[in-house]
């Protein structure tokens, strides 16, 4: 599962990277605040590109929900959908055949820019956090899927089954999500592709040499302490790692 998430770069930067514009300035201001640790399951609002218009950068709440549902109604679905992970991941096997991802795997597919994500390790029981981060650019582009709730937007990160990097440090889940170059940021956008289309890419593994990771502190798994803040990215050194 990919529920950490970090974003510190500005508005601007994202717009650069992705040739896009913020679909709302007033909330550039919002977005320009750096956040080093966002957690999926408090339904953090993150920018996406979505399908629809792949020209604009967009607000989307962390979890996809169905389109039936009223936004007055998120919050309990939430509360209730927290038992089956909340909407924050979507099992990318599954997108063809699962009541809710279906419905957007053809015309609803999205890319969420990200700064930084964590994975846990299992190491004798005990977890440890690794962040993973883009080495020559700003963002990582994570697939993902959205829906549209009345004036609201939410989506999932797609994840895929772990490359042996990914199988080494997320040890328990060997689970992944779905990263793309520069050119499949385009294709997943494209409206003309069919399913065969969609699943090939799917399948694409990220090249493992374009990404810096190494452990980080355990603060970032605590309720009690305050882990959006920028040390949450330093390195930390476990001797028993």
């Amino acid at each position: 599962m990919c529920a950490h998430t970090s974003q510190i770069q500005k508005v601007e930067k994202l717009e650069e990277q992705y040739n896009v514009k913020l679909s709302d300035e007033n909330q550039r201001e919002t977005f320009d605040e750096p956040h080093y640790h966002i957690i999926g399951f408090t339904h953090s609002q993150m920018l996406i590109i979505p399908q629809e218009k792949p020209s604009i950068l967009a607000a989307a709440t962390w979890g996809i929900a169905p389109e039936h549902k009223k936004v007055e109604e998120l919050k309990d679905y939430y509360k209730e959908a927290a038992k089956f992970g909340g909407g924050i991941n979507a099992r990318s096997e599954r997108a063809f055949d699962h009541f809710l991802y279906k419905q957007s795997i053809f015309s609803k597919r999205c890319i969420i820019p990200v700064s930084a994500f964590f994975e846990p390790h299992d190491h004798k029981g005990s977890k440890y956090p690794f962040v993973f981060k883009p080495k020559d650019k700003y963002f990582l582009s994570l697939a993902g899927i959205y829906t549209r709730i009345e004036n609201k937007v939410t989506f999932a990160i797609l994840t895929q089954e772990a490359s042996p990097l990914f199988a080494r440090i997320h040890n328990k889940k060997n689970r992944q999500p779905v990263i793309f170059n520069e050119e499949q940021v385009s294709q997943w956008l494209n409206d003309v592709l069919d399913q065969n289309d969609i699943e090939d890419l799917l399948k694409m593994k990220y090249d493992e040499d374009q990404l810096d990771y190494y452990p980080v502190s355990t603060d970032l798994f605590s309720p009690k302490v305050n882990s959006d803040v920028i040390e949450i990215l330093d390195w930390v050194e476990y001797e028993e790692l």
